[in-house]
């Protein structure tokens, strides 16, 4: 009787996950990835959409004039230099210099034959670049096995909110 495969890690509450190729399946917290359906794994850095960013925050903007027009007109004009409409536009505008002038962030994706990608994140690249070697090493070498501790990639523009697989049929990513 074959060994008992390995329980699934389940991620942290600080972040973090557990990268492992063990018989391989590449295991990515709790998400198993046959390593013969890998078809790509890069490490790069990716930086924030700005054109993005600012349709966004056109968008945000909008929403804000609508409910302040709203407002105003429902209280017949009794809003006027209500300090609430300031402080939450200078929020607004803090978040897009914010999201804006962010540092590019290194990831490192996996994509699958099946059309998933998973994205997780270190501080540097050559963190990330080691680990795609060893990922490609695990591919060619069917005795190849390593573990290592990555963090989820948290970044809601291109990826989703956590480490994600996006694309697939029916796929819902992995829920924290």
């Amino acid at each position: 009787m074959p060994p008992t495969p390995p329980a699934p890690q389940v991620p942290r509450r600080d972040g973090t996950l557990v990268l492992k190729v063990s018989r391989r399946i590449l295991w990515v917290g709790s998400a198993a990835l046959p390593l013969h359906n890998i078809t790509r794994v890069e490490a790069f850095m990716i930086k924030a959409d700005r054109g993005a960013v600012f349709v966004r925050f056109l968008r945000w903007l909008l929403v804000a004039a609508l409910i302040y027009a709203a407002i105003n007109y429902a209280s017949d004009g009794e809003i006027e230099g209500n300090p609430v409409f300031l402080v939450g536009g200078i929020a607004l505008f803090l978040f897009l210099l914010k999201e804006l002038f962010q540092s590019p962030t290194p990831v490192l994706a996996v994509e699958t034959a099946g059309g998933s990608t998973v994205v997780v994140t270190l501080p540097t690249v050559n963190e990330l670049l080691d680990i795609a070697g060893r990922i490609a090493h695990a591919i060619d070498n069917p005795e190849a096995e390593f573990t290592a501790v990555v963090q989820q990639y948290n970044h809601t523009n291109n990826f989703g909110p956590v480490v994600n697989m996006n694309g697939g049929r029916n796929n819902r990513g992995i829920n924290l």
